[in-house]
């Protein structure tokens, strides 16, 4: 049966690579969580890919492109599969774009040299997923591109004894190889590292461990959503903030629609990331006046609007590159070494790994003018993915 199926689906995919070379309408199939308790960053990629498309119009010369959203809810491998195959097989789509979650993206990757079918991953972070089709470039983050600077800091900072407490998924377990690599590197040490299931709600009993360990510093990664509000609720409510044990993240425990519910607690909590909002120039500004004109409200944008609208650029560029035609390899590598000036900052596509290269800011949760934002204090210029990068 399972061979059956997979006879029907490559049968199908011939046909679309022998079908009509350039058509009028190129579809981008977008998966994301449109619904659920991740919606808000599903609702993000739309809001960023709607954003590139108000300031650059639907076509790319004679081509009109659509985007076509369907909702991956959240970890759900085998849905995220059966949503890639409709949309190649049903939709016809020439590319695909968005994914929140590693496991989901992990499961499309076969798909796409069977179909010839690009994929610009807007969100997943886990460094292998480009190493799994060559089909794949990225313009979202990964953990090692976030973590290193976030280790370096802690140490400088004055950590002596860190516990690291990550999800337990992909992303989290490179973020905490990334900390622990480095950290340990420069002379520190890691006393606790606790990998915390991702249906977990009550965040108490890692608290408990994190004092018992000793610990000066926590790192912590979780995804962006329920999971990083608790987390942080719990180390303020737990009284570990208050007993001056630091808190270190990446951005993703942090972000812009979360801080009011942290409220004043969460005033002085360190995290290092690729955007924030508040990130001061000329092109963010612009970004969030598109977004706004749009009818996006700038307290919901997350960091996967910014990936989602640099991830437009990428597929209208690939669709001038090969003048609608459905040839991953040109498409490819039209956007191989690519450099822009984003919303984030300056950017680049690196041509041995696809994936972006971009500043990484030192922020600290701050009160301004009566809001609570992420203050960027340092740049760390154009990091890699230090997982894969050869330097």
């Amino acid at each position: 049966m399972i061979r059956h199926r997979q006879s029907i689906l490559a049968f199908a995919f011939l046909g679309l690579m022998t079908g009509a070379a350039s058509a009028d309408v190129i579809k981008v199939g977008v998966i994301g969580t449109m619904s659920g308790p991740y919606a808000l960053f599903g609702q993000n990629f739309k809001m960023g890919i709607d954003a590139w498309v108000a300031e650059h119009g639907n076509k790319v010369g004679s081509h009109e492109v659509e985007f076509v959203y369907k909702d991956e809810e959240s970890p759900n491998p085998a849905k995220s599969k059966a949503l890639a195959q409709e949309l190649i097989v049903k939709d016809k789509v020439q590319y695909l774009a968005g994914v929140y979650f590693t496991p989901n993206a992990m499961a499309i990757a076969p798909l796409l040299e069977e179909s010839k079918t690009p994929l610009v991953v807007m969100n997943a972070a886990t460094s292998a997923i480009v190493e799994k089709s060559p089909y794949i470039v990225r313009t979202s983050f990964t953990m090692w591109q976030n973590t290193v600077p976030a280790a370096n800091v802690a140490f400088k900072n004055g950590a002596k004894k860190v516990a690291i407490a990550v999800s337990d998924y992909g992303p989290g377990i490179d973020a905490e190889a990334a900390f622990k690599k480095t950290f340990e590197t420069a002379g520190g040490a890691v006393v606790e590292a606790i990998r915390i299931p991702l249906a977990t709600t009550d965040f108490s009993p890692i608290m408990q461990r994190i004092k018992n360990s000793g610990a000066d510093t926590i790192f912590t990664f979780l995804p962006s959503g329920p999971p990083t509000l608790g987390f942080v609720k719990a180390y303020i409510d737990n009284g570990l903030k208050a007993g001056g044990v630091k808190l270190m993240s990446t951005g993703d425990v942090v972000t812009e629609p979360d801080l009011p519910t942290i409220g004043d607690s969460g005033i002085g909590i360190l995290s290092t990331y690729h955007y924030s909002v508040s990130h001061d120039s000329p092109e963010n500004r612009a970004f969030l006046a598109s977004i706004q004109k749009g009818g996006g409200k700038l307290d919901d944008v997350t960091m996967t609007s910014v990936a989602a609208y640099d991830g437009a650029r990428l597929i209208y560029k690939m669709i001038e590159a090969t003048d609608g035609k459905r040839d991953p390899e040109k498409a490819l590598a039209a956007v191989k070494g690519m450099k822009w000036v984003s919303p984030r900052g300056p950017v680049s596509i690196d041509p041995a790994t696809r994936h972006i290269r971009q500043n990484v800011y030192l922020r600290s949760v701050e009160k301004v003018d009566g809001k609570l934002i992420n203050k960027e204090s340092q740049t760390f210029d154009a990091q890699p993915d230090w997982a894969l990068s050869k330097e």
